[in-house]
């Protein structure tokens, strides 16, 4: 824990930007009946039978001092689908890094290996060797930051679904992780969770067409 917490308090350094990285499952979900638009003097109108199309996995991407949040879809989460998120995170995303400070759980597929199950060996060493991995500790995945943002997406979609993916630069509410730990120390930041912000659902939002849709 004290790991993740000291690297949570590294200043902001361009060249090894910090990342917190998360995934998880989606139900994917569509009308059987298509919606009404708003009208004068009348509210959308959306009707509650709905018909199931399978899961997503989403993987989410927060660097937490830059404010930049990236959500990628996908069929699975495979070894083989965290390796191309870890491959645009790096070549994409974060083209000019050195390392990519990376924190994320211990998930059975969140390893180096898994480079060299979708790559050639040259091509996956070079990938590992610009990562600095930080996995949070057993039963302590909550000090993951990206876990905030997607309790963000599963409890306000959608009114935060359309601005909350397409602002992937918009300020951040940054978690008091140095101030926390100085008052209560290591046993006491343990023993609870910080909550999740929840947003007021709007009618006027709508997930973006890159992003599976969620129903509560």
């Amino acid at each position: 824990m004290e790991d993740v917490l000291d690297v949570y308090t590294r200043p902001l350094d361009p060249r090894r930007p910090l990342v917190c990285l998360d995934e998880a499952s989606t139900q994917l979900l569509a009308d059987v009946t298509p919606p009404l638009p708003p009208a004068s003097g009348r509210p959308a109108r959306e009707d509650y039978e709905y018909k199931r199309c399978g899961t997503a996995s989403l993987f989410l991407c927060y660097a937490p001092l830059l404010g930049q949040r990236h959500i990628t879809a996908s069929e699975r989460r495979t070894k083989i689908d965290f390796a191309h998120v870890i491959k645009d995170l790096l070549e994409v995303r974060y083209p000019d890094a050195e390392q990519v400070l990376l924190v994320m759980d211990n998930l059975n597929t969140h390893t180096p290996a898994s480079l060299y199950e979708a790559f050639p060996p040259a091509e996956a060493k070079r990938l590992a060797d610009r990562l600095e991995i930080h996995y949070t500790p057993k039963h302590g995945s909550w000090l993951n930051m990206a876990e905030i943002e997607l309790s963000v997406l599963a409890c306000a979609w959608p009114a935060v679904a359309g601005p909350w993916r397409s602002a992937s630069r918009r300020p951040s509410r940054r978690s008091a992780w140095p101030s926390t730990r100085s008052a209560a120390g290591p046993a006491g930041i343990g023993t609870s969770r910080s909550p999740a912000w929840r947003t007021p659902s709007s009618p006027s939002s709508a997930p973006t067409a890159s992003t599976p849709p969620m129903r509560r």
